[in-house]
């Protein structure tokens, strides 16, 4: 494929990108699938001998751009929640309640479940089984914009939306995107726990190794860090004595990305969770001034960076698919995919929403139907991959190829489902929401 074919298509498809949000708002197809779609017809167009697609050819490759795609789109989605986490108020905890538990019941109940699929359904050893449930586990802030917050509240478009009678939060896309942003990093423990199994099994020194420092440590400083790198690029924007170094007046964006590779530097230097570490700034940066139009235009560059990594990501998938990706996928990936899409997350997600929910009047409470909704809608994408390219880049992994098969699949099946049932699932509840609002 000459240089001028590759431009082509990848101008062709950052059109389609870009114009299919604003003409099909109501129609069950979403840019994914459609990205997804234009690789796999590249994919079948002669490439030349000398390229490979495999995943075991290019793992540092995958692991990196996959990596970059996700803390892109982690800096977004944090930038993006406009509900305050204030650390000092019990009731701001409480109206967070949908996140902490699909954190703490969802997530881990996920683990389990899709680990269980592995080795009783694939025959996988059990250190491979557990791995592939902290893959398959963490949501994706990157393929789930239907079903996530919007652009960040700011002063006058909060005006504008009180006048048409716009409702300024909601519990379910919150709860999603919360969910997303805090549990791709939340997932390494587990990865690092089938590392561990991997290299030659765990004794009692390295179980409470794990425990110590890649459970405790290493998440609490990754939160430090990103709270610390958020509240110091928030007090330089906003507050900053000199006026020149007030880029929120200057109306400069590029501090996201600024704050974005320096939280997740200075947290991997230390040992920390770098993931974790740039949400954590995003919600921190976004809490400096809330309501400064600054946030939209930090939002909007973040953004458009990430549907360029989103693109690249998904044609590449696309293409791999027909180009041998799906190769050692059979009926066992099939029946563990499916069954996580379709009935492990769901009754996570259900349980631990239900069981003693909070009242659907106050913030964080939902009704069964929400609670259907945001059980169901755990998209998988980027960020499997990138947990698997990390995996199999520190440590030999057996069944490597049909891991990769199962987890491309899932992918897939992940943004063909939820892409479909998306729009009108989210429109039913708008309405109904609506209605219910006029009734009260």
């Amino acid at each position: 494929m000459t240089g001028g074919a590759v431009y082509l298509i990848l101008g062709l498809s950052l059109l389609v990108t870009t114009v299919l949000p604003h003409v099909s708002r109501r129609v069950a197809l979403s840019p994914p699938m459609v990205l997804v779609g234009i690789g796999l017809v590249v994919g079948l167009l002669p490439l030349g001998e000398d390229i490979s697609l495999q995943p075991e050819d290019n793992r540092e490759l995958i692991t990196h751009v996959t990596e970059f795609t996700v803390l892109v789109s982690l800096m977004g989605v944090g930038l993006a929640i406009d509900r305050v986490l204030d650390v000092r108020s019990w009731r701001s905890w409480r109206s967070w309640s949908p996140v902490w538990r699909l954190l703490l019941v969802t997530m881990p109940l996920t683990i389990l479940g899709t680990m269980l699929l592995g080795w009783w359904v694939a025959g996988l050893a059990p250190a491979v089984a557990l791995l592939l449930g902290a893959v398959l586990a963490p949501t994706d802030p990157v393929l789930a914009s239907d079903v996530q917050v919007g652009e960040p509240l700011t002063e006058d478009v909060a005006e504008a939306e009180e006048h048409e009678g716009v409702e300024e939060d909601d519990d379910i896309r919150f709860a999603l995107t919360a969910e997303a942003g805090l549990n791709d990093g939340l997932a390494f423990p587990f990865v690092h726990l089938a590392l561990l199994l991997l290299a030659g099994g765990i004794g009692l020194a390295e179980a409470v190794t794990w425990v110590g420092w890649y459970v405790v440590g290493k998440i609490a400083l990754g939160l430090a860090v990103g709270w610390g790198a958020g509240w110091l690029f928030g007090r330089q924007a906003f507050h900053a004595r000199n006026e020149n170094l007030r880029l929120a007046d200057a109306g400069e964006p590029l501090l996201a990305l600024a704050a974005l590779l320096t939280s997740y530097g200075a947290a991997e230097l230390v040992g920390g969770y770098g993931f974790l570490a740039v949400f954590t700034c995003a919600v921190g940066l976004r809490s400096s001034e809330r309501g400064h139009s600054y946030q939209r235009a930090m939002h909007a560059v973040v953004e458009r960076l990430e549907r360029l990594m989103t693109l690249l990501v998904l044609l590449l998938l696309g293409m791999a698919m027909t180009r041998g990706l799906l190769d050692h996928l059979d009926w066992r990936g099939v029946g563990v995919a499916l069954a996580l899409v379709l009935v492990v997350r769901p009754l996570a997600g259900f349980v631990a929403l239900a069981v003693r929910p909070r009242d659907e009047r106050e913030d964080g409470g939902l009704d069964r139907g929400e609670v259907m909704a945001v059980s169901f809608f755990g998209v998988r994408g980027v960020g499997s991959l990138y947990y698997l390219g990390y995996a199999v880049t520190h440590e030999h992994v057996p069944d490597e190829p049909w891991l990769w098969s199962t987890v491309a699949f899932t992918v897939i099946v992940s943004v063909l489902l939820h892409g479909v049932t998306a729009t009108p699932a989210m429109d039913r509840i708008d309405a109904r929401r609506g209605r219910t609002g006029a009734r009260g």
